[in-house]
């Protein structure tokens, strides 16, 4: 259960999710069963081009620690108050992938970065980053670096950036420097019913295992000149 609304200048909070001194939103508390969720007050455009860059923090509990977060763009009719199941729901999907009941968000596209292994997910031994659709957790492929001991709580910020580039309708994924998810996809039709004002944020949980894990939104950018320098577009996908 989510606990009450807490409104901001930038962001609504939902659950456990908090602002921390630093500015950053932690999501949840190195607690067993917490979910939290942040969602950015201002739309994003699919009609238009963005990039969003964050530091994701994903605890410092390896076999220990669950469950992990998802970065979440939807046009759920709850509006700011969507959410999904805890654990390995990770705030957005649902337990059973076979038969659509509890709470998830739909319609909705999501990046999960998960970090404690639910066979009935397809999830892998390590942590991993995969993409997801309409409020289902479970994903036929996944990203983590071709290693099987592959850990993102590490105690480190990791780099995460989201890019959507409405002309070849293509989705990109950057964690670290490495293009970890690539796909086209009309977003716009095939997703949303032809809205293009969605609410974006993230969203995470934890279980029986947990971590402290947070996220701290560094730029939007709204044309690809603004869009901060790197060597991103150097990357090759996996």
């Amino acid at each position: 259960m989510l606990a009450a609304q807490t409104l901001f200048a930038q962001f609504e909070l939902r659950g456990f999710a908090s602002y921390m001194p630093s500015g950053c939103i932690m999501l949840t508390p190195d607690e067993r069963y917490a979910e939290g969720i942040a969602y950015s007050t201002t739309k994003l455009n699919l009609e238009g081009y963005f990039e969003i860059s964050f530091d994701i923090y994903l605890g410092d509990k390896d076999s220990l620690g669950a469950d992990g977060i998802t970065f979440v763009i939807h046009n759920d009719s709850r509006s700011y108050d969507a959410f999904g199941t805890y654990g390995e729901g990770m705030g957005y999907g649902r337990f059973n992938t076979s038969f659509i009941s509890g709470n998830f968000i739909a319609p909705s596209i999501a990046v999960e970065f998960d970090t404690y292994q639910n066979p009935s997910q397809n999830d892998p031994p390590s942590d991993h980053v995969a993409y997801l659709e309409n409020g289902s957790s479970f994903h036929t492929s996944y990203w983590h670096n071709d290693d099987p001991n592959y850990n993102l709580e590490d105690d480190q910020l990791h780099d995460f950036r989201f890019r959507w580039d409405p002309e070849p309708m293509e989705i990109t994924v950057f964690l670290d420097g490495n293009i970890v998810y690539q796909g086209k996809r009309n977003l716009i039709q095939d997703i949303f019913n032809g809205s293009t004002q969605v609410i974006w944020g993230f969203t995470a949980s934890t279980g029986m295992k947990y971590n402290l894990q947070y996220f701290c939104l560094r730029q939007i950018a709204y044309t690809k000149e603004a869009a901060s320098p790197d060597d991103f577009d150097n990357c090759q996908a996996e």
